[in-house]
């Protein structure tokens, strides 16, 4: 199992660079930050800090989308830093929530983030692909650059999409069930399409805080450190509801249960503790979707989700204790699951 860590642009961007060097140090692989131009500053800028000032990070967004940029804008970008850094950059992409919607727009439809998956893949990897009805291609994309595209999904439509035509699966929890049912999803639509399951990397990405043990107050603190979480995925969760229905075969009631009390969003707390639109996710959920508690805890249901065919395990670091959970993964968490 590989591990990386997930953080926010947030100024100044030079906090966002010393902890993807400390994560690489703790032996991270992957470095991912949120991409929502408006919420946060600008990530591919802050790309190039990282993989200038690290050696194996492999680095992208977790997640960008269609919308907010042109696709031979996305790639260009991707083949540049791959170009200086050597094919070390990743595209984690979906829908958009917050990006298009602070916006004023509405989140990209399947159709569209499938043809730009395409695009952008193509593109970065230097092959020619139709655009808007024209031809084009990069020039100067040097050859055996590689971009690897991993989707984010919760939906059925959206689990079939990544199963045909995503290199990755980015799933946003951690809970065991979910993680079973969605992973099964997407491998059964691989098959369909006619790829090997094996082909589309599994990656699950949800908070992690680790506590000195397992005392009631230490719990208590790191799940309101981490119910953000929750009202970050109810967004996604809610589309779901308004489009199948809250009784629907097609989607988990074990994902959409706990959203019936939500009142709304205010994406000026997204993805942040104390979020205050939050309030309605209750403790249960926040265990299921987050790892939480001491090392041991974690290990036992990583080795629990490495099992269901997760490949890496991304840690959603916004909390207030984001130094002492990368060196208590670097130390202890990291070294048991990777042998």
């Amino acid at each position: 199992m590989e591990f990386g860590l997930v953080l926010q642009t947030d100024p100044p961007a030079s906090r966002v660079i010393e902890l993807m060097r400390r994560a690489e140090q703790a032996g991270f692989t992957h470095g991912w930050t949120f991409d929502s131009a408006v919420l946060w500053q600008e990530p591919f800028v802050i790309y190039s800090q990282i993989l200038a000032q690290t050696q194996r990070l492999i680095v992208g967004p977790m997640v960008t989308n269609p919308g907010t940029r042109t696709w031979e804008v996305t790639a260009s970008t991707f083949a540049t830093l791959n170009s200086m850094f050597g094919n070390r950059t990743i595209c984690g992409i979906g829908r958009g929530d917050s990006a298009m919607r602070v916006a004023g727009r509405r989140p990209n439809t399947l159709a569209v983030l499938d043809e730009a998956m395409h695009v952008i893949r193509d593109l970065a990897e230097g092959r020619t692909t139709e655009v808007d009805g024209t031809s084009i291609h990069i020039p100067w994309v040097e050859e055996g650059a590689r971009l690897p595209v991993w989707m984010a999904a919760y939906g059925p439509k959206a689990l079939a999409l990544t199963g045909a035509k995503a290199d990755g699966f980015i799933l946003q929890l951690a809970d065991l069930y979910l993680t079973e049912w969605m992973v099964k999803a997407v491998r059964d639509a691989a098959v369909a399409a006619g790829r090997d399951p094996g082909e589309v990397t599994i990656c699950v990405a949800a908070p992690a805080y680790v506590t000195e043990d397992d005392a009631p107050e230490a719990l208590a603190h790191a799940r309101e450190q981490c119910r953000w979480f929750g009202g970050m995925v109810g967004n996604h969760v809610a589309d779901l509801v308004s489009r199948y229905g809250e009784a629907s075969s097609l989607v988990p009631a074990e994902l959409t249960d706990y959203i019936k009390a939500r009142q709304g969003y205010d994406y000026a707390h997204h993805g942040r503790s104390g979020n205050p639109d939050t309030a309605f996710v209750p403790d249960e959920i926040v265990d299921r979707f987050c790892l939480i508690g001491p090392a041991e805890t974690h290990i036992a249901k990583l080795a629990a989700l490495r099992d269901l065919g997760v490949d890496q395990f991304a840690v959603y670091d916004m909390h207030d204790a984001k130094e002492s959970t990368i060196d208590a993964y670097g130390k202890t968490i990291i070294p048991a699951l990777t042998g």
